[in-house]
């Protein structure tokens, strides 16, 4: 069976726009990340939605639930902006059971180059495939339980509470 991953947007899909230093959203990156880290698990993107997750409304999050619901793969990975990537975890914990979800996001978008992403979502793919049921965020190699998680402004990274 397949892993589905869904798209949310987040720094991980962001662009950059060289004539007035924004960035932006224009499509997911993630075909390119899978081809070149030579992916070779069964996986099916489908984009949700490209926004940040400090735009992200509590009806995106209630979709991003509903997917996670009705879709038949039991292995789940979710691209999500890291500001508000634990909310997101943890009420998927309290609303989808019987799968495994990971979430998974960058500090550094794709483009620049420099990304953390491509690193993010092959530990996300090994993760969903290996962690049992349950909602987890998976970052800079390491994974966390929803609910017992936060990210850690001061540092960049995501800590365990």
């Amino acid at each position: 069976m397949a892993i589905k991953i869904f798209i949310t947007g987040g720094t991980f899909d962001k662009e950059y726009n060289e004539l007035n230093g924004t960035l932006f959203f224009k499509d997911t990156h993630m075909p390119e990340i899978l081809k070149l880290g030579r992916n070779k698990a069964n996986v099916d993107v489908r984009t949700l939605m490209m926004i940040d997750s400090l735009e992200m409304t509590q009806e995106d999050r209630m979709m991003i639930i509903y997917q996670c619901q009705q879709c038949i793969e039991d292995k789940i990975i979710i691209t999500h902006g890291t500001d508000t990537m634990a909310e997101t975890a943890e009420l998927l914990a309290q609303t989808v059971f019987n799968k495994t979800i990971v979430l998974t996001g960058a500090m550094i978008p794709y483009k620049f180059g420099s990304s953390d992403g491509l690193f993010n979502i092959g530990n996300a793919i090994a993760f969903v495939q290996t962690l049992p049921y349950g909602v987890y965020i998976a970052m800079n190699g390491l994974y966390f339980n929803a609910g017992r998680v936060r990210k850690n402004r001061q540092t960049g990274s995501f800590e365990s509470i």
